[in-house]
């Protein structure tokens, strides 16, 4: 029985604390909200369990490492405050206490992280004799067990290229996914956070260079691009209200070029309603998102996921997703040597042990 700490209870964190609370094999001994009215409130309040579960919400760090967990899960977003996350993650790694996270995705390629991030983790997992793993769908699944996967298949490959292809119109989190990717703007406003010069390489140039190594691939160049769509009508979503001329839909992409050539391309297709740049891909077969990896090779193959929930929409059924990415992993993480851990780093059998549990 592993004891756990979740730290946050947002659209990733509710869902990681609700597996949590169910998995026989893992037990909840506290919960760490930054809101102050979640504060004091019940696990099971702030995910929808059905029994209250007696651990109440505090923003009090110390006293959740006083504790004593064998590892948090970190979902708390950080890309917005890095130097607040990284502080939070080695305070409990210094501690000696493991960190699974989804947050931080520059943390999902440990071994690309530029060494101001590297560094202070690697020096809190050798005090505390900790682990940090860090992963999720996209980065994270697409473009590592997904993309895995696919060239298993092959006995050549030319290009490899992986998509995230959402409508996120029903994705209630303007306050960071909306206003990095801009919707809402026009092209006269201030340019979004995610497409300034070089933050798309800093987020998925680690696993377009990871893949690469794997490869054996040398790439004379990482860039990126961005398109963006502005909507001549009102659309009105739960994301947000564009009004006509805002940015309704963007498609950008991190390609790894080798001879002038992309030949590793991690691409998103983000939309708000189907209404919303009619000319770009769709996922297929009518359904509103897909993690998609097409490897042009010696067979072509094309791997097509797609994640969905009889009662929430698909992009809440893609944070469960998320959440599971390093929920699964806990036990391992936990007996794992110490230092920042790689996907690869992992037996495959260690992510789906104990999954079938009832609800």
């Amino acid at each position: 029985m592993r004891r756990v700490v979740q730290f946050s209870t947002g659209n990733v964190g509710q869902h990681s604390l609700r597996a949590v609370i169910g998995r026989p094999d893992l037990e909840l001994v506290g919960v760490h909200a930054a809101s102050p009215n979640k504060i004091g409130r019940d696990a099971a309040e702030l995910c929808g369990w059905r029994e209250p579960t007696g651990i109440v919400a505090t923003d009090d760090i110390d006293a959740l490492i006083a504790l004593q967990p064998d590892c948090v899960v970190y979902t708390a977003v950080g890309e917005t405050r890095p130097t607040e996350a990284l502080e939070q993650m080695t305070k409990f790694l210094a501690a000696g206490i493991n960190v699974v996270a989804t947050s931080m995705v520059w943390l999902v390629t440990p071994r690309q992280v530029d060494d101001w991030l590297r560094v202070p983790l690697e020096q809190a997992c050798e005090q505390g004799n900790a682990s940090l793993y860090v992963n999720g769908i996209d980065p994270g699944y697409s473009g590592d067990t997904q993309v895995h996967s696919a060239l298993s298949l092959v006995t050549r490959a030319d290009s490899i290229t992986v998509q995230e292809i959402f409508d996120y119109a029903n994705y209630d989190d303007y306050e960071f996914t909306g206003t990095s990717m801009g919707f809402g703007t026009t092209p006269e406003d201030k340019t979004p956070m995610l497409f300034l010069p070089g933050v798309l390489t800093t987020m998925w140039g680690g696993p377009v260079r990871n893949l690469a190594d794997q490869l054996g691939v040398e790439l004379d160049v990482l860039r990126q691009r961005i398109e963006p769509w502005y909507t001549e009508q009102r659309i009105e979503c739960k994301m947000a209200t564009v009004e006509p001329g805002g940015l309704a839909a963007v498609r950008f992409a991190v390609e790894g070029v080798r001879d002038g050539v992309p030949v590793i391309t991690m691409e998103h297709i983000t939309r708000l309603t189907a209404a919303s740049a009619p000319d770009w891909e769709f996922p297929p077969d009518g359904k509103p998102g897909v993690h998609r990896v097409v490897v042009e090779g010696e067979p072509r193959v094309e791997v097509n996921t797609h994640v969905s929930h009889p009662t929430l929409d698909v992009t809440e059924a893609g944070c469960v997703s998320t959440a599971a990415r390093v929920v699964n992993v806990i036990d391992w993480v936990c007996r794992a040597p110490k230092g920042m851990l790689a996907v690869e780093d992992i037996p495959s059998a260690e992510a789906i042990r104990g999954l079938m549990w009832k609800a």
